[in-house]
């Protein structure tokens, strides 16, 4: 949820910031002791697919703290060094995030792949009752971020993952049970590279999507073309150029850009005017816009006017 300001800004509401901070430590608790006992259950059931899930869910649990930590230093002050705070920590977060997700991918698909063409006996009935305590636990976890999921990359980041965790224990019952019942134990290895794709997916927008902000790109939830309508659509804006849009954190975004409004406007209809461009950006998910009053008298030399 969110209130505004007079002077165009957005600020959080802090009983939400409340409720995300402890969904993520929630999440990470939850998380990381059902590590422990998947692990240990793969090692001792020599369960490739339960190793993988295991695997999966370590990155889960290292990305929520990732997140957590980043969301953190979102809310430290700004400073004459930072001018902006830590803001884009949000953005670095969800790119190392995903990166050890690829890494984590490489090294359990390789061992998957191993385990398909030589396959080993595995306790299916014990690996099918782990992962059904695993659906349970991602679909908890991931409830508790359900409500801000639409608020802030990150969030919505372990929403996904932590539903896809469900599909992806979900998986491992069935091929627990069918192991189970019929000892074909090459399915542990073709079910670990069903998740590890799964996870590919996911991990790939990620990567791309964060990548892009942290290069100061449009936001993928703007259309650069649709700011530029806004603007312009404004009676007594006669030019526009220089629109620059982009990430501030996974939540907040800035747009600078150069108008020239029409002269019959005095200096007080004008002012008025930039503040209902700005609060109408506002509305649009631009929480910092700075615009730059240009006149015909001064006219601008870049070749770009």
């Amino acid at each position: 949820m969110h209130t505004h300001t007079e002077d165009g800004h957005h600020h959080h509401n802090h009983g939400n910031d409340k409720v995300i901070n402890n969904a993520f430590i929630i999440g990470i608790i939850l998380n990381a002791t059902y590590v422990l006992v998947q692990f240990f259950t793969g090692i001792l059931t020599h369960s490739m697919a339960m190793l993988a899930d295991a695997g999966h869910n370590l990155s889960d649990v290292a990305s929520l703290a990732l997140s957590l930590l980043a969301f953190k230093l979102a809310k430290k002050k700004r400073n004459n060094s930072f001018t902006y705070g830590y803001k884009k920590t949000t953005i670095l977060a969800a790119l190392v995030n995903a990166i050890v997700l690829l890494i984590t991918i490489g090294i359990f698909g390789y061992e998957s792949v191993n385990r398909l063409i030589h396959p080993q006996p595995i306790n299916g009935g014990t690996v099918a009752y782990v992962a059904a305590v695993g659906i349970v636990i991602n679909l908890l976890s991931a409830l508790l971020f359900f409500k801000d999921k639409e608020h802030d990359i990150n969030t919505k980041g372990a929403y996904l993952h932590l539903l896809i965790d469900a599909l992806v224990s979900l998986g491992v019952v069935i091929a627990g049970i069918i192991i189970s019942y019929t000892n074909y134990y090459w399915i542990d290895g073709a079910i670990s590279i069903a998740i590890l794709i799964v996870i590919l997916i996911g991990t790939w927008q990620l990567l791309t999507n964060s990548l892009k902000m942290s290069l100061d790109a449009v936001p993928s939830h703007l259309v650069f073309e649709k700011i530029e309508k806004i603007i312009t659509d404004f009676n007594g804006v006669e030019n526009l150029h220089h629109l620059h849009i982009w990430a501030i954190s996974t939540t907040e975004n800035a747009l600078t850009a150069h108008v020239r409004l029409n002269e019959a406007l005095n200096f007080e209809e004008k002012i008025k005017l930039i503040q209902e461009i700005k609060h109408e950006l506002l509305h649009n998910n631009i929480n910092h816009a700075t615009i730059e009053l240009e006149s015909i008298e001064l006219p601008c030399k870049d070749e770009h006017c």
